[in-house]
């Protein structure tokens, strides 16, 4: 099969690989694009959670020959030399502790508040629910995305 081009975090690039291959491997191992973890293998915990043309896709579930011609933004890919708001909100609150779900959580939540579904708690939690936290019981996470959203519409 031919090459596919895509451009992932505003670069282009060629996929000539096995039609098989999902894209979070292809990140990780072809183009080490680390921080988009592998979690669960099963779509369920969120911790391989990219942007695809700006929409939040668990990258476990989507072959990488289906992201021809489209933009993947990674966590690597989300700021330049400033951290980006959302990073900035969960330092400032101490919404992270392992840092295992952390990018997933981060990519979750820049589509949430892009699609303005961060208005409040209860909103929060429920766009959250696909994307699992073992270690810090989601208040302060709750709490950075909130600050951010907030934040952004000032």
């Amino acid at each position: 099969m031919p090459s596919q081009n895509m451009a992932i975090n505003g670069k282009a690039v060629h996929f000539d690989g096995d039609d098989r291959t999902l894209l979070v491997d292809f990140l990780r191992d072809a183009l080490e694009l680390t921080g988009t973890h592998v979690g669960c293998d099963t779509s369920q915990c969120g911790a391989c959670v990219v942007l695809m043309d700006g929409v939040a896709v668990k990258s476990c579930t989507i072959l990488a020959r289906q992201a021809e011609g489209r933009e993947i933004t990674t966590i690597e890919g989300l700021s330049g030399k400033e951290l980006h708001p959302l990073q900035a909100a969960f330092q400032q609150c101490h919404a992270l502790q392992c840092g295992f779900c952390t990018p997933g959580m981060i990519l979750a939540a820049h589509d949430m508040i892009r699609r303005g579904a961060a208005r409040d708690e209860a909103q929060i939690r429920h766009e959250l629910e696909g994307n699992l936290c073992r270690c810090t019981g989601y208040q302060n996470i709750v709490k950075a995305i909130k600050a951010a959203a907030i934040n952004q519409t000032e």
